[in-house]
C-alpha cells in the first residue's frame, strides 16, 4: 500500500507534463512559441510538442475578422457635420509579428481605423462623401493597411456603412433635389415646344406652297369629328370654298 501512493503521484506528474507538452492547433490557427522569453517561431496546424514550463504558446486566429468601426462625428471639408460609421475586414498573415510587434492587434486595428476614418472624411466634401463612396473606401483601405502591415495584419476591405446628416441639411438637400427636378422638367417642356414650333413652321411652308393641302386637312378633320356619336355636327366652311362658287355665279 505504501508503494502505491508514490507510484500514483509519479503517474499524475507524468500525465500533467504530457498534457502540458502536447498542443493541438486547428487549421485556422497558428501557435507562436516562446522559449524562455525568446521567439522560436509559429507552429501548426495539427499536433506538436513543446517543453513544459519552459516553452509558452500563444494561439493566433488566421480567419477574417469583421470589425465595426464605431460612429464618428466628422466635419467635412465644406464645414458640414456628419456622423459616419464603417466596417473593416482584416486577417492575420504573419502570426509572429501580430504577437511580438503589437500588444493587441484587433484593438490596435480598431483605433487606427477610427482615426483614419475621421482624417480622410475630414479632407473630403459632402458631395464626394455621398457620390464617390467607392473611391473613399479604397483610400481608407490603403491607409489602414499601410499602418497595420508591420503588425502582420492585412486589411482587405473597408466599407462606409452609413452617413447620418443633420435634419437641416436633409431639408436643404431635399429642396435642392426638388428644384433640380423642376429645372429639368421646364427644360424638357421648352424643348418640346421648340420642336413642335419647328414642325408647325415646316407644315406652314408646305401649306403655303400647296394650298390644296389645307383642304385635305380640313376634310380629314371632318372625318374624325364624324366618328363621334354626336346628334349635331357644326363645322366651319372655308371662305375660299365660298369664293369659288361666287366666281362661278358671276360668270
Amino acid at each position: 500500500m505504501e508503494n502505491i501512493i508514490p507510484i500514483a503521484i509519479v503517474a499524475f506528474i507524468v500525465l500533467v507534463i504530457i498534457a502540458a507538452a502536447v498542443k493541438i492547433v486547428a487549421e485556422y490557427e497558428r501557435g507562436v512559441i516562446f522559449r524562455l522569453g525568446r521567439l522560436i517561431g509559429a507552429k501548426g496546424p495539427g499536433l506538436f510538442l513543446i517543453i513544459p514550463f519552459i516553452d509558452r504558446m500563444v494561439k493566433v486566429d488566421l480567419r477574417i475578422v469583421t470589425m465595426d468601426v464605431p460612429a464618428q462625428d466628422v466635419i467635412t471639408k465644406d464645414n458640414v457635420t456628419v456622423r459616419v460609421n464603417a466596417v473593416v475586414y482584416f486577417r492575420v498573415i504573419d502570426p509572429e509579428a501580430s504577437v511580438v510587434k503589437v500588444l493587441d492587434h484587433i484593438r490596435a486595428t480598431s483605433q487606427i481605423s477610427q482615426t483614419t476614418l475621421r482624417n480622410v472624411l475630414g479632407q473630403s466634401e459632402l458631395d464626394e462623401l455621398l457620390a464617390q463612396r467607392e473611391k473613399l473606401n479604397q483610400t481608407l483601405q490603403g491607409i489602414i493597411d499601410e499602418h497595420t502591415d508591420p503588425w502582420g495584419v492585412k486589411v482587405s476591405t473597408v466599407e462606409i456603412k452609413d452617413v447620418e446628416l443633420p435634419e437641416t441639411m436633409r431639408r436643404s438637400m431635399a429642396a435642392q433635389a426638388e428644384a433640380e427636378r423642376e429645372r429639368r422638367a421646364k427644360i424638357i417642356h421648352a424643348d418640346g415646344e421648340f420642336q413642335a414650333s419647328e414642325k408647325l413652321a415646316q407644315a406652314a411652308d408646305v401649306i403655303a406652297r400647296e394650298p390644296v393641302t389645307l383642304q385635305l386637312r380640313y376634310l380629314q378633320t371632318l372625318t374624325e369629328i364624324a366618328t363621334e356619336r354626336n346628334s349635331t355636327l357644326i363645322f366651319p366652311i372655308p371662305i375660299d370654298l365660298i369664293n369659288m362658287f361666287m366666281k362661278d355665279k358671276n360668270k
